[in-house]
């Protein structure tokens, strides 16, 4: 069994936990999962299954939208809405439309935020919410990201009465939402936390090409794999090369290939490439970092 199941995550369950049970629906250990969403995250979660596996750190790579609700006037030790408060401030003075849109805007493009203290961010081998629930403090290595996009879904003022608003992102990997939130409340000068949130795409897969456990369960007991995505769809972004027979015998042994035996001496400077063997997914090819004009293969897929 192989292939790329479009899972929505339903809010309560872990991806681990996710992993687990579809192992138990597919009767099959390789399964594993593109990416870490808090339990108390519902949306789309891609799993990859058997040969699949291969892709999931590409998979990883690949954007991802989200709707959030922001709520600001409270900070939370998690900066989301299952910590324990940490400051407070009355929003006396309505908030305006232009004064979010002014923040949003300036917080679009490459940003860089320090992860929370409840992640699974590792420093020193350790990670950084086994610190804080062991009540230490450490220094948290920034990072930067990317933010496609921040949509105001919602156009009302911010009111101590009404303190929250919806927001659609478009972002790379690796982004924090819930520390986006506290950004924006920085911004304008509240402590805020992440009061919902729900991922609507990741990578190629939207909410409306999703099944849940349950769906998927149903459908193996009816005996229809229909649900598994093939392995093709996981590098849409990627170049890709159609090879010959002879190329393909060689590809599956793991051999290194020439540039112009690859690309008809056509000059291809992204890297990985994709090589397909009638339609079908091969193997991943990366230049070689000594041997100028050189592939070698990243991962094979196909067995040979």
């Amino acid at each position: 069994m192989d292939g790329i199941i479009a899972l929505y995550k339903e809010r309560g369950l872990t991806s681990h936990d996710c992993v687990f049970k579809l192992r138990k629906i597919l009767k099959t250990k390789k399964v594993g999962h593109t990416g870490t969403l808090d339990p108390e995250v519902a949306g789309v979660l891609p799993i990859c299954v058997g040969r699949a596996t291969k892709l999931a750190e590409y998979l990883t790579d690949e954007g991802k939208e989200y709707h959030a609700e922001i709520t600001l006037g409270r900070s939370t030790t998690t900066e989301d809405q299952t910590g324990e408060t940490v400051s407070e401030k009355v929003i006396y003075n309505p908030i305006s439309v232009q004064e979010i849109e002014k923040v949003l805007h300036e917080l679009t493009g490459e940003i860089t935020q320090i992860p929370p203290m409840y992640s699974a961010v590792k420093v020193a081998g350790k990670k950084l919410y086994e610190y804080a629930r062991s009540g230490e403090s450490v220094e948290r290595p920034k990072r930067q990201v990317q933010i496609d996009e921040l949509k105001r879904l919602d156009a009302h003022e911010i009111t101590q009465a009404h303190p929250s608003f919806q927001l659609r992102i478009r972002c790379g990997k690796g982004t924090y939402i819930r520390t986006l939130a506290v950004m924006i409340g920085e911004k304008l000068g509240y402590p805020a936390h992440m009061s919902a949130l729900r991922r609507s795409k990741s990578g190629f897969f939207k909410e409306e090409d999703c099944l849940t456990l349950l769906e998927i369960e149903e459908k193996m007991l009816a005996r229809d794999t229909s649900f598994l995505k093939p392995l093709e769809l996981g590098i849409q972004s990627f170049p890709k090369i159609e090879l010959t027979e002879d190329l393909h015998n060689r590809v599956l042994n793991g051999a290194l290939i020439k540039e112009d035996e690859l690309f008809s001496g056509e000059v291809v400077s992204a890297s990985p490439v994709a090589l397909l063997f009638n339609g079908k997914l091969v193997a991943l090819y990366q230049k070689h970092a000594t041997k100028p004009g050189i592939w070698k293969p990243e991962k094979v897929i196909e067995l040979a």
